[in-house]
């Protein structure tokens, strides 16, 4: 049954959103300047679909509702291109460069410097859109250059290639060439889902370009995060659009095709180095992939003078960066320990020449990304180093496995100290439990122990710390109670007033509390909150380095993990002997009374389930001095005021936490009523 003719106010209502729908996807995929949020986009869309169903003779093939292609393809017909593509002759140096430039004067005979324009070389996957009378007919692949694959209903998904170009002077037709690529940040976000759903990944951007885009399926490619750039026209039935490349692209640009931001317009081949070397150093910053800069002859009547030879043109050349990725053999694998305890599976690599050095090593991350890309020992892999960033195996080929490849497993100790090797449920990365006594650690561990929130030993800052571990004075953080001031005031910065306040502060350091000692040891996801409530629930450091994990998960807010990190740190002979080595330097604290401890009820409360928040200057004890004893008491501590809030402390020049306070009808106590109440408390 065919539906009625439309009425003449449908036909031009349709008209209407299809012109605010290309509108809106030309200011969003091209200019990246959206004037409209996504609701609003997404309302005017669903108007179209509604007046399309109800009308099908209104359906248009550049239709915005077009764009998410129909039923899988049973392969790609072929498509001949109306005009050869041509591919690139390669410079790798700055010499061929030169060379280039020489033979192109030389063809035109010409002193004066030739006009370049000059763009980076995206790395992704060429193709060719034809466009007659300024409608999309067809999207190609390159292929040999003759005759590619269409790809048409592949790319209409793209909302940055226009169905139907903006404007009017269209040539009949008309092929315009271009990249399609991926954004690196939504290339880690495709493979983040992919990971998260157990699928496979993308070795790099380029790859997942070319593989959404050939997919058969063109509801896939719909849901791929493919973007275009435009970089010269091929078949052009008519007068040439400009005089110039740059000029050229400056038409597709207004016609509603996306060229790239970095393009340029250079004088001589010095220009163009400039220019290489400009990119190279903004290389990592730039959201696409690039593996080169692309040098064009400007003005076009030279170009058609110039001509070409079989493949490619004389009047342009891709300036190649040092390849980003190679193959090598992965040797052996070493395991790392980190500052912080995280254990780093190390490839070592039979040497080969990436991203412009010599790469014999290269991180694997943990073992769960060995485990995915199947990584061996023997293989041939596949080595990325993209500017600075440390070389990394991103893949394995798998054909060229050798029959002894050998599958690589998680040693049970410490290659540096030899302590236990933990790896939590759900946790990535595995670690050294040695805390305390590994010198991979060692420098972090002494810094944490020292901090104001921890030890609380003024003075020792990092660079201090460096001093201490680099000359051999400090190995485990039990010998700063060992130093004297004959000996500080001997290294860098350091007199003997500096020397002798900083012996002072050890000896102050060595009365404190249980909470601050158990979370000045540093064992992982064991805050300040945590430490206290051990000390809390346990009393005693005894009874706290006896407990299992089952008793720590008595204490409120210790979950398995907490639990877990912490069992683990006390199981360690080497963490115990450092904590012994500690409490005979003459490490101290008040004990819990006899009979507290592993079992006994915690200590009394009473303001369990109340909220502070602290806001201006205590003259009795400093904000942190206050938080702590409200801690101590039970309370919970808040930076901000909401109506869930006990009461405010208000001490001299409170500020605007005292007027939210008010305004919310939360009491607010001065420093008076403050003291008395954790004195009556």
């Amino acid at each position: 049954m065919t539906s009625p003719s439309a009425p003449e106010s449908a036909r031009q209502r349709a008209a209407w959103l299809r012109r605010q729908l290309d509108h809106h996807d030309y200011r969003y995929y091209v200019l990246d300047d959206p004037e409209i949020p996504d609701a609003e986009y997404d309302a005017l869309l669903r108007e179209l679909q509604a007046l399309e169903a109800a009308h099908p003779e209104l359906v248009t093939p550049d239709s915005p509702t077009q764009r998410v292609g129909g039923q899988p393809l049973e392969g790609f017909e072929p498509a001949r291109h109306l005009q050869r593509m041509l591919s690139l002759d390669n410079a790798f140096d700055e010499a061929e460069v030169r060379a280039f430039d020489q033979r192109i004067r030389q063809r035109l005979d010409r002193d004066d410097a030739i006009t370049y324009a000059v763009e980076p070389k995206l790395d992704g996957l060429a193709v060719s859109l034809l466009y007659e009378g300024g409608r999309l007919v067809r999207g190609a692949t390159r292929g040999d250059g003759t005759t590619g694959e269409d790809i048409t209903a592949n790319i209409r998904t793209l909302r940055s290639i226009p169905l139907h170009l903006r404007g009017g002077g269209h040539p009949r037709r008309m092929e315009v060439r271009g990249e399609v690529y991926m954004e690196k940040a939504r290339f880690e976000a495709l493979n983040a889902r992919a990971r998260a759903r157990g699928e496979k990944v993308f070795v790099n951007p380029r790859n997942a370009a070319a593989g959404s885009l050939r997919q058969l399926d063109p509801r896939i490619t719909a849901r791929r995060p493919l973007s275009f750039f435009a970089y010269g026209v091929g078949f052009l039935e008519g007068e040439p659009l400009a005089a110039t490349q740059s000029g050229t692209l400056e038409c597709l640009a207004e016609w509603g095709l996306r060229v790239c931001p970095q393009r340029d317009v250079v004088p001589g081949v010095e220009g163009c180095l400039a220019y290489y070397r400009r990119m190279q150093e903004a290389r990592g910053d730039l959201p696409y992939e690039i593996d080169g800069v692309v040098y064009k002859v400007d003005d076009l009547r030279l170009q058609r003078e110039l001509g070409q030879v079989s493949r490619a043109p004389r009047w342009a050349i891709a300036h190649k960066y040092p390849a980003q990725e190679q193959t090598t053999v992965l040797r052996d694998v070493e395991f790392q320990v980190g500052r912080t305890g995280a254990v780093t599976p190390v490839a070592r690599l039979e040497p080969v020449f990436v991203g412009g050095v010599t790469v014999s090593s290269a991180t694997l991350h943990n073992m769960d990304e060995i485990r995915r890309k199947d990584v061996r020992t023997g293989d041939t892999v596949i080595v990325r180093r993209a500017g600075d960033v440390i070389p990394e195996v991103v893949g394995v080929v798998r054909d060229r496995r050798p029959p002894d490849a050998r599958e690589i497993t998680l040693p049970e100790v410490c290659p540096v100290c030899g302590s236990a090797i933990v790896r939590p449920q759900g946790e990535a990365v595995a670690r050294c439990s040695g805390g305390l006594y590994c010198p991979a650690q060692r420098r972090e561990a002494i810094k944490h122990f020292a901090s104001r929130r921890a030890m609380d030993i003024d003075g020792l800052g990092d660079k201090l710390v460096e001093q201490l571990v680099d000359r051999g004075l400090v190995s485990h953080v039990d010998d700063l109670y060992r130093l004297d001031a004959a000996t500080l005031a001997g290294l860098e910065r350091m007199g003997e007033k500096s020397a002798a306040n900083l012996v002072a502060a050890l000896d102050k350091s060595r009365h404190t509390t249980l909470a601050r000692f158990i979370f000045a040891l540093g064992i992982r996801e064991v805050g300040e909150a945590t430490a206290r409530a051990l000390a809390a629930r346990f009393g005693r450091l005894e009874d706290l380095m006896a407990a299992d994990e089952a008793a720590l998960m008595e204490v409120p807010d210790v979950g398995p993990k907490v639990a877990a990190h912490v069992a683990a740190f006390f199981a360690q002979p080497h963490n115990r002997e450092v904590i012994q080595r500690l409490r005979e330097a003459g490490v101290h604290w008040e004990e819990a009374p006899a009979g507290e401890g592993q079992g006994a009820a915690a200590p009394e409360r009473p303001l369990e389930g109340c909220t502070y928040v602290l806001t201006g200057t205590l003259q009795a004890m400093t904000r942190e001095q206050a938080a702590a004893r409200l801690r101590d008491l039970g309370a919970r501590v808040s930076g901000s005021v909401s109506k869930k809030t006990t009461a405010v402390i208000a001490g001299e020049a409170a500020g605007s936490k005292r007027d939210k306070a008010e305004a919310l009808g939360v009491p607010v106590l001065d420093e008076a009523a403050f003291l008395g109440l954790i004195g009556g408390a």
